[in-house]
């Protein structure tokens, strides 16, 4: 086939330029290119348009004092406090809200957040007890003992579900503190039985409790410019939302347990034997770590159950939030880190059973240690004095804590699985440290800004400690198999966190991945890095809105990136996109110009074809002067003519306009006879738009890549098609060969002849496509399952 209008002003010899051919059919836009002005909360004082905290922004604190005492025998736990609370809001406050979290494990103090349930398919001892109507109240939940101002005058307060309500005596005015003290106390649940964040493990081989003391103490709620009270009720599954302050707690525990928390110890001196004191001071110019308390120490204290007491003291500034852990199974160690931006000087620590220690003591602190530093480089420098690790068969994050799995065989032998999930998880909830310990967003609100962009850094920190690490979220092709779901089993990523069906990939894996497309495939890894960390600049301490992340990216990129916002997290549409046609075509060179002038002539000159109302009005108008009526002598034969002064020349030709191409020089002749042109056609069959990434392979075996931005569907949301000229024959075009777009169904993505192990990947899915859904959720690989290398 002849391709006969080749347009070429010169040869390039590498052989590559390109045309965009927009399609035009009847209905080709929607609103995927829309700005998000209108669905995004309206810039103002307090927060901006550019996405930074406004000149007028402000948040509220809370400073406590709390001593806690742990009853191990009867599993309960005591505490009183004195909270601090400071109003920086223009508002006047009538009363405080805060957050009895311990009631979502009461059978009658709970959110009531109800799931539907059906008939089992097989009967269990758990239905053995018939249904509580109404239900029986099962002894958990918080136990309020007295609640009073600073002077001991009793406050008024109501408890609806896992929220209480204190009436102000007075109302609280800008600039003004207020200080009350809550005595309480809550049996302290069975972790593995009734689920939760916190609780007790405990270990029938030894009779010994490790206890994970968690949303333990009636804490503020948030006062913001956004919501006002966040109040909504904890019901287990959203996180937190909570303001900063200062703590200083007392835990009153068995004499030997060991105790790690929040914030730095403050009388490590009285609560450690002389050697362990010893080897804390040598940890902390290590640069390897040293057991603080050691195996053959936990194991003997596991035997010898002491009846005795101790008070462990610690202190933390400016944290959102405080937890700690105590157990007289736990061997201690910790070495020193120091955080390059800052020169921090930091203990990074971790504290496990037995059970763990072959897997925690070779990994688990410099894994702590990597995570700080790594996170610090990405976001903001790391500002605390420790951070710690602690197996506790859980996975949950507080500030400078957190509680992770790891547990070996009885013979101490571990499977690569569990030391990968092991490594994985201690990045993840030390990362959370970050997003949002400090970085601190509304979880009861939107789990994906810190589950999703932590899982995202979580992601950059693990490839820094292994190539080769087995990560399960951030990789575009690891979100396939759920972005191919039925969409009646999909929500989009801006769903509230209690509504979300499918947890794990819509608050985690989505909102990783779109920021790892955006950074490898959309904006490119400076750009996104120095975006990201504006917004980790901008917000640290602070409590930043999906709003401020989104403009804070387009803000300092200069990246209008609203149409991957308004795909990617407010809509449920796949990425697939698929090559239709491939149209082949080379040069007529009996068709290329031989003249260098054409002439455009008309019969006569242009004029109106038709007199509008505002002309004719406009001349009726007598206070209206025309500009060329001042001078008709001057005016030129057009204006004559259009208003009946002059009459056309029959003889004359008016010359419009000469336009035409250079004229291909003999020489170039036999260049364009090499040169072939290919057409491609795309469709949007996804319906969620991205860059069209294309790998051309020649007959010669050489490889040639393109990439076009996402902007070239941003006229025709449906189809587009390219262009291409070579001199050389195309042997196979593939679409986003590094699959880095998340695109579903790649047996759209080639034309021409395909490679024996790309087709051989793709017969594979065909065949077994339930197998390779698994293989995204590290089930199977499929590249390895067809003896191929992935």
């Amino acid at each position: 086939m002849k391709f006969k209008s080749l347009v070429l002003s010169l040869f390039i010899p590498l052989g590559i330029f390109a045309q965009d051919i927009q399609n035009n059919p009847k209905s080709n836009h929607g609103n995927k290119f829309e700005q998000l002005g209108t669905i995004l909360p309206t810039p103002n004082v307090y927060r901006t348009a550019s996405g930074a905290p406004g000149q007028g922004y402000w948040q509220n604190r809370a400073d406590y004092d709390i001593s806690a005492y742990l009853d191990e025998d009867k599993r309960n736990l005591k505490g009183s406090e004195t909270i601090t609370y400071y109003n920086s809001s223009p508002d006047n406050l009538d009363y405080l809200w805060l957050q009895l979290d311990e009631n979502e494990h009461s059978s009658v103090k709970n959110a009531g957040y109800d799931s539907g349930s059906m008939l089992p398919k097989m009967a269990t001892s758990d239905h053995l007890k018939t249904t509580d109507l109404p239900n029986e109240d099962n002894g958990y939940g918080v136990n309020l003992e007295k609640v009073t101002d600073a002077f001991g005058n009793p406050l008024k307060y109501i408890v609806n579900k896992t929220m209480m309500r204190i009436d102000l005596p007075k109302v609280l005015k800008k600039g003004e503190t207020f200080k009350f003290k809550i005595e309480w106390n809550y049996n302290i649940s069975d972790r593995l039985k009734m689920g939760g964040r916190g609780g007790y493990e405990y270990f029938p081989e030894d009779g010994n409790d490790l206890y994970t003391i968690t949303q333990w103490y009636p804490r503020m709620c948030v006062y913001s410019d956004f919501k006002g009270w966040q109040n909504n009720q904890f019901t287990g599954r959203a996180e937190f939302a909570l303001a900063f302050g200062d703590f200083k707690v007392s835990m009153n525990v068995p004499a030997d347990h060991i105790v790690a928390s929040t914030g730095a110890g403050k009388n490590f001196e009285q609560v450690l034997t002389s050697a362990q004191l010893a080897r804390w001071k040598q940890a902390q110019n290590s640069n390897e770590p040293i057991e603080i308390v050691t195996l053959d120490e936990a194991k003997k204290s596991e035997k010898n159950k002491s009846k005795e007491r101790k008070i462990w003291k610690f202190e933390a500034e400016n944290v959102r939030d405080f937890a700690w852990t105590s157990s007289r199974k736990f061997i201690w160690d910790g070495m020193k880190v120091i955080i390059p931006e800052n020169k921090n000087e930091v203990m990074a620590m971790s504290l496990y059973p037995k059970e763990a220690y072959n897997l925690y003591r070779k990994f688990s602190t410099k894994a702590v240690a990597h995570t700080i530093k790594t996170y610090s480089e990405f976001t903001i420098p790391y500002p605390y004095p420790v951070a710690q690790s602690i197996e506790a068969a859980n996975g949950m994050e507080y500030p400078m804590i957190c509680f992770n799995y790891g547990r070996t065989e009885k013979d101490g032998t571990y499977s690569e699985g569990i030391k990968n999930g092991m490594i994985g998880v201690i990045i993840h909830e030390v990362g959370h440290n970050f997003f949002p310990m400090i970085i601190n967003s509304d979880e009861r609100q939107w789990s994906w800004m810190d589950e999703g962009l932590n899982t995202f850094v979580e992601y950059l920190t693990e490839e820094k400690w292994d190539n080769k690490f087995p990560s399960r979220r951030g990789p575009a092709h690891t979100i396939i198999d759920y972005m191919k779901l039925p969409k009646d089993q999909l929500e989009p990523i801006m769903t509230n966190s209690e509504n979300i069906i499918q947890f794990g990939p819509n608050a985690y894996s989505k909102p990783a991945t779109g920021l790892n497309i955006l950074r490898e495939t959309i904006m490119g890894r400076e750009l996104f890095d120095k975006a990201f960390k504006t917004y980790s600049q901008r917000w640290a301490f602070k409590h930043p809105e999906p709003a401020d992340f989104f403009r804070t990216m387009n803000d300092a990129s200069a990246e209008n990136l609203d149409w991957f916002w308004r795909g990617w997290f407010y809509g449920i549409d796949p990425v697939d996109i698929s090559i239709d046609k491939v149209t082949v075509a080379s040069a007529d060179l009996d068709a290329l110009p031989k003249s260098r002038e054409t002439t455009y002539t008309v019969d006569k000159p242009l004029q109106n074809d038709f007199e509008d109302i505002s002309k004719i009005r406009n001349r009726e108008d007598k206070n209206i002067t025309f500009y060329t009526d001042k001078d008709k002598e001057t005016q030129d034969f057009y204006w004559k003519y259009n208003r009946g002064l002059e009459k056309v020349d029959a003889t004359k030709q008016y010359v419009m306009k000469v336009n035409n191409m250079e004229k291909v020089a003999e020489k170039d002749k036999a260049k364009l006879q090499k040169i072939n042109a290919y057409q491609i056609d795309f469709s949007n069959k996804g319906g969620l738009v991205m860059p069209i990434i294309l790998e051309f392979t020649f007959e010669d075996g050489t490889k040639l890549t393109d990439k076009s931005s996402a902007q070239i569907w941003r006229k025709n949301e449906q189809k587009v098609s390219k262009t291409y000229y070579f001199d050389k024959k195309l042997k196979s075009i593939q679409l986003d060969p590094m699959r880095e777009t998340a695109d579903i169904d790649t047996s759209n993505n080639f034309w021409g002849e395909i490679p024996e192990a790309t087709s051989k990947f793709q017969v594979f899915k065909q065949k077994n496509g339930d197998a390779a859904r698994g293989a995204s959720q590290g089930k199977v690989n499929p590249m390895q399952a067809a003896g191929k290398k992935n």
